[in-house]
Parts: structure tokens; C-alpha cells; sequence
């Protein structure tokens, strides 16, 4: 760790001109690029006590060697050679940005005094009520803003709320009958938070009844020729209409049923579930869980159905002889009725008849035996195994499948996340740097034939797949997993001890330089990494710290990540590191081992399948697929070709003396008289 004052630029020396600077480490390599109005303040920045640093910042200025700049003639002209210098030598500490949006959602604020009606995405707070997701914002935009027609909900923000009840007049969606401005008294909080619940009751699925409601009204209008009315009617049931039909009917509309889904790998589980009332999709939910213990799928579904329809028993669900009862008292109209009797009805975490799995839960009958207690009449479950439920559930599955996935790479693109795995794992191994770059390396084979290996590199916690590598394993290097590892480990750092002697000759300054000075010194193996993780246990470990003995290289740390147990082994150690099943830094372990393997299973398969296929006219120098293609097209096939003498072979067009003779030989042809072929020099023709 290089200590930033050895390299700190006198400020008078630094100008105060806007400029592009860059952070080069000690082998001459840049690791950042920046951009500043001003070079001397900006610069000076980075010379500040190391302890109101920012880690990463830290871990930057102790990596560097030198600093170097360049003035620029404007802020826009150091935009410019920032962009470029950036692409040009994709520097370690610079940030990548990736882009972090989700589904939209209809969201309904009914945790607050006022429900509002509003389109989000990200977080769901609690009180609030969501239905979706969408695929495109625009969909649910419309929906909102037909169904605005019918339950004229508040929209606006809390500022425009709030400065329409200090001047008394409401926003032009109060004006246009799209809001009943309970922001200047128009309607009462009471009755807009039930005008909120209907809008609820709607979305989830009880359309029916408020279609019929409005045609009802609809055809006492025309009746008394109100047809001012009666055309406002109809325009109301065709926006519900429209909106209604936006949920895709998937199955038959009797249809209740709760969908559940699992993908799930070594330590942790993507849950999806679909509520499907009346053959349509209501509403969608999503979990992703840590297994904290080594649990079975089976375990995972008990679990899940526990968590998801034990809050049933708060309340939130009740009896369907309760509801019965509840739907016979009073005689209001259609509208307020269905407002009582579907009071709990419309929740999605309501127990249906009918719960569909992905796999079969552990203690089937007493878990169905719970969940019809809980709803007050019998409740199934079950695996559907072809049909049109089979389908959605295959439906639900990969959207846990591609759940996992997302969550994956965004635990893995947290900033604050890989910092902490990073430190994590320096702090459990007991190295002495930040681990800025990690190299993986794998071994693959069939039986020991087509041996390959795979590197990987992750800097930041991020893969850098511009850094990758494979390797061809032949000869002794082959025999046998050890072998090849040392041989690989030693071919990648010759490498790395070559470049850093030439680096060595060649130095590395602080100053001010020139905008096109730089060298194009090969950007292969670009960096030695901190820590080198080997696929494997003890004896691969041993032969690539061997690997590194033998060249000299000692500010590299190699560790073995066994897949069994997933335990980290260290050189000449005799136990292994254990690392929490559910630690930060195990998880990146396991990443960087599985992007090795599946990067030496790619090159392997490749390798394997190029084998299969190869021909003994490939062996032969000279021999291109031109001339390959001539050949069989002349004799019809290689066993008539072994036994063409090297004359039959001049026969071919574009086949010469020299080069007839060694296809001759090379496949074992009979003996010819043109074993030392003699040419005539001035026709270039074959001499007898």
C-alpha cells in the first residue's frame, strides 16, 4: 500500500486551469480518470488525511504511484478527453453505471388522510395498496386515467394538494370532473376514502357489479329522457369496460386460486406468487430469502405458505360464512351492498379455494388442514401437471427464475453492498490490501482429454469479462488437475513478472503531461490482482502457490474455494476458513467460482466439439481449407487420398511438387519417385 504523500504534486505546482488528470499505479497503469474546473483544487482533494477519505477513494490514492495531468482549453474540451481516456484505458476505480428500474405499479396511498391515486415504482410502503406490475407505464397510465371518469380520486402531488386548499380552488382536474377536489371541500375525506376503497375494489377484480350499477343508472336516464345523463352513463361503463378487460383472462372465470413459485440455488430462494379471482391475474408479489439452514424445497414451500396466510389470523382475512352473513344485512343499493360484502373479499392475501405449487410442501395434509380452518371451508392443494394451470404456473416459475436473477445482479452492482463483501473477505483471510481485482481460475476436462482452463476477473466486485482468459492444456501439464493449475498459474504470471520489469526500466511520474503521450504497451493480464481463488481444495491450492514461488511473486494471496462445503482453504494451513453460509463474502466467492467454471465449461465444449470434428488433412502445414476442399473433391474421400501417390496428388490444381510430397507423407501415401522432387527452374515443372 503506497502511502499518497510520496507522490503528492507541490500545489504550486498544479495550475488552476480546467484539465483531465489520471491516477497511474506502479506499474504505469492507469486506475482513474477525472475530470476539474480547477486542476489545483480538485487534485488537492485527493491529498487529504486518509481518514476523511472515502473508502473507496482511500483504496484508490494508496494504490497510485503518480498523478499526471493535462490542461484543457475548456470544461467542455476536459469532457471530451475525459470520455476518451476512460473508453481507452477503462480504469479500475472509475464508476460503471447500470440501470436500476423496475415495473410500474398502480399504487393507491390509503395510508394517507387523503388517498391519492398515483403510478410508482421501487418500494411499496405499508398502508398503501399496489396492483400490477405493468410492462409499460403507459398501460397503467391509461387505465388511471379512464377509470378517473368513474372514482374521481385525487391525483396531485402533496404540494398542489396543499396550495389548492390555501387559495380554494381546486386543479383543472377538479374543474374537468376528474377529481372530486376534496382539497377545497367539494367532497368530504370520508366520502373520498370510500370512493378510494371502490377504485380498490375495482382493480382487484369486482367490476362486475359497478358495470351493472352504471347500466342500471344508464337505462333509468334514457327511460325518464334524461339523455344528458344517460350518455355520461355509458361513457362511465365503457371506461370500465375498457379498463376491465385489461387484466388478461388466463382462465375460466370461476377460477380462484393463489399461484406459488420457487427458484432457489446454495443460498437463496425467489418466491413469485400470482392472484388469479375470477380467471384473471389481480395482483403479483415477490419475495427473495436467505437459507440461512440447509432446507429442503419442500421445507421452503411449508414455510412460505405459513408466512404468506398466517396473517390471515390478524384479521385480514375472515370466514366465508362470515362474509355470507355480512353480504344479507341491509338493503342499500347495488354499489353499497358489494361495498360491505366485499370488504376483505378483494384482498389478495385472502385464502381461495385452491392454492397451486410448484412442488409438493412438507406435511401436505396438515398444512391443507390449516389453511381450511383459517378459511372456513375446505382448501386444496395442488401440483398441476399439464393444462392451462400447469402453463401459468410455468409462468409464475420463471418469474421467480428471472427474480433471482435480478436480484443477483443488483446485490452484486451495490456499491454498498460489494464494499462490504470486499472487506469482508480481506478481513476473514487477513490480507493486508483492499481487494481490488480478483483473478478465478478453473480446470475442465473429459477423462483428461481436451483439458482447458478459464480465467476470471472481477475488480470492484465486478466481472471484468475484457479480462478474461482461456488456456490450452497439453503435454505433462495435462496429467492430472494439479499439473495443469500449476501450469496455468505460472504461464499468467510470467506474464505479469515481465511486464513489471519492463515497467520497472521504463519508470512512472508525477507532472504535467501531454494529451496524446501515451504508450500502446499490450493491455493483456493489465493488472495483478490481490487474490487469486483457485476452484478446488488443498492440492490445488499448493500447486499454484508452488506456481508463484517459482517466479518470485510475492504480493499475490491464493485461497481454494472447495465446492462440498463450500470452505476457503489457504496455503500451508491445515484447516480451512469457514465463512458464514450467509456472509457477503462467501456469496462473492461463490459468484467469481461459478463465472470461472462456466467460462472453462464454454471454452471446454468448444474445444471438445472442434475435436470431434477434425480431419487428418488439419495436421498438415500448408494445407488450408481451399486445398482440403480440392483434395476430397478430386479423390472422394481421405482413404482413396492415403493411397495417392505424390504424382496422382499433382493432378490437383493448385497442388505444387513440394507440397504433394508432404501430403503424400503426411498421410502415409505409397512410395514415390518424386521423394526429392528435382524442378526445373526456368518452366517449374517436375523433372523425372
Amino acid at each position: 500500500m503506497a502511502d499518497p504523500a510520496s507522490y503528492r504534486p507541490a500545489r504550486q505546482d498544479i495550475p488552476t486551469n480546467p484539465g483531465v488528470y489520471r491516477f497511474r499505479d506502479e506499474h504505469g497503469r492507469v486506475i482513474y480518470v477525472g475530470k476539474a474546473k480547477n486542476l489545483r483544487n480538485r487534485l488537492s482533494s485527493y491529498f487529504a488525511p486518509l481518514n476523511q477519505l472515502a473508502p473507496k477513494t482511500r483504496a484508490m490514492v494508496t494504490t497510485a504511484a503518480a498523478v499526471q495531468w493535462t490542461v484543457v482549453g475548456s470544461e467542455f474540451e476536459s469532457l471530451q478527453l475525459e470520455y476518451t481516456w476512460i473508453k481507452e484505458f477503462a480504469p479500475r476505480f472509475n464508476i460503471a453505471y447500470r440501470d436500476d428500474k423496475s415495473y410500474p405499479y398502480l399504487a393507491v396511498t390509503m395510508s394517507e388522510d387523503v388517498p391519492r391515486a398515483m403510478v410508482t415504482r421501487g418500494e411499496k410502503k405499508p398502508g398503501n395498496r399496489y396492483f400490477g406490475p405493468y410492462s409499460q407505464a403507459w398501460a397503467i397510465r391509461d387505465t388511471l386515467d379512464a377509470l378517473l371518469r368513474v372514482f374521481p380520486v385525487r391525483t396531485c402531488t402533496k404540494g398542489v394538494f396543499q396550495r389548492a386548499e390555501r387559495s380554494g380552488r381546486p386543479c383543472l382536474l377538479g374543474y374537468i370532473d376528474k377529481c372530486s377536489a376534496p382539497c377545497v371541500g367539494e367532497i368530504s375525506r370520508e366520502d373520498h376514502r370510500e370512493l378510494a376503497d371502490d377504485l380498490c375494489r375495482f382493480m382487484a377484480g369486482h367490476a362486475k357489479p359497478y358495470i351493472r350499477e352504471l347500466t342500471r343508472q344508464m337505462n333509468e336516464a334514457a327511460e325518464r329522457m334524461d339523455f344528458e345523463t344517460a350518455a355520461a352513463r355509458r361513457d362511465d361503463v365503457a371506461a370500465l369496460e375498457r379498463a376491465f378487460e385489461r387484466n388478461t383472462v388466463v382462465l375460466p372465470d370461476s377460477t380462484d386460486a393463489d399461484f406459488f413459485a420457487i427458484a432457489e440455488d446454495e443460498l437463496e430462494a425467489a418466491v413469485q406468487v400470482f392472484y388469479v379471482r375470477g380467471g384473471r391475474i389481480r395482483g403479483q408479489r415477490g419475495w427473495v430469502t436467505e437459507k440461512v439452514e440447509d432446507v429442503t424445497t419442500a421445507e421452503l414451500m411449508t414455510n412460505l405458505l405459513q408466512q404468506v396466510y398466517g396473517e390471515a389470523q390478524s384479521g385480514l382475512a375472515q370466514p366465508a360464512r362470515t362474509r355470507r352473513r355480512s353480504a344479507a344485512q341491509g338493503s342499500e343499493d347495488v354499489v353499497g351492498q358489494h361495498r360491505r360484502t366485499s370488504e376483505l373479499a378483494y384482498r389478495q392475501d385472502t385464502i381461495p379455494r385452491t392454492v397451486y405449487v410448484s412442488a409438493e410442501p412438507d406435511e401436505t395434509d396438515e398444512l391443507r388442514g390449516w389453511l381450511s380452518e383459517l378459511r372456513g371451508s375446505h382448501v386444496s392443494i395442488q401440483r398441476p401437471q399439464r393444462g392451462e394451470k400447469a402453463q401459468l404456473l410455468e409462468t409464475v416459475a420463471e418469474n421467480a427464475r428471472q427474480a433471482l436473477a435480478l436480484h443477483k445482479s443488483r446485490r452484486a452492482g451495490d456499491l454498498t453492498t460489494r464494499s462490504a463483501s470486499l472487506q469482508q473477505l480481506q478481513e476473514a483471510l487477513g490480507l493486508p490490501d483492499a481487494l481490488m481485482r480478483i483473478e478465478c481460475y478453473d480446470i475442465s476436462h473429459v477423462q483428461g482429454t481436451n483439458v482447458v482452463a478459464s480465467m476470471v476477473v472481477f475488480e470492484d466486485g465486478l466481472p471484468r469479462k475484457s479480462e478474461y482468459r482461456k488456456f490450452s492444456i497439453t503435454g505433462d501439464a495435462a496429467r492430472d488437475d494439479t499439473a495443469s493449475m500449476y501450469d496455468v498459474i505460472h504461464r499468467r504470471f510470467s506474464r505479469h513478472v515481465e511486464q513489471q520489469r519492463r515497467a520497472e526500466e521504463k519508470g512512472v511520474s508525477t507532472g504535467e503531461v501531454e494529451a496524446d503521450t501515451e504508450d500502446a504497451t499490450s493491455r493483456a493480464f493489465a493488472y495483478p490482482p490481490n487474490l487469486v481463488i483457485v476452484d478446488g481444495g488443498p492440492p490445488q491450492v499448493a500447486a499454484a502457490q508452488r506456481a508463484l514461488d517459482d517466479l518470485g511473486v510475492t504480493d499475490v494471496h491464493v485461497v481454494g474455494l472447495a465446492k462440498r462445503l463450500e470452505e476457503v482453504w489457504v496455503p500451508d494451513d491445515e484447516f480451512p476458513v469457514i465463512l458464514p453460509r450467509a456472509s457477503e463474502g462467501l456469496f462473492l466467492m461463490q459468484r467469481v467460482r461459478d463465472e470461472a467454471h462456466r467460462f472453462a465449461i464454454t471454452f471446454h465444449r468448444q474445444k471438445r466439439s472442434k475435436a470431434m470434428t477434425v480431419s487428418a488433412l488439419d495436421e498438415i502445414p500448408g494445407l488450408g481449407p481451399a486445398k482440403q476442399k480440392a483434395l476430397l473433391k478430386h479423390f472422394g474421400s481421405v482413404k482413396k487420398l492415403r493411397a495417392a501417390s505424390a504424382e496422382e496428388i499433382l493432378e490437383v490444381n493448385g497442388f505444387g511438387p513440394a507440397l504433394a510430397v508432404k501430403v503424400a507423407e503426411a498421410l502415409g501415401g505409397r512410395e514415390s519417385a518424386v521423394r526429392e522432387p528435382v524442378i526445373d527452374t526456368e518452366t517449374g515443372e517436375l523433372l523425372d
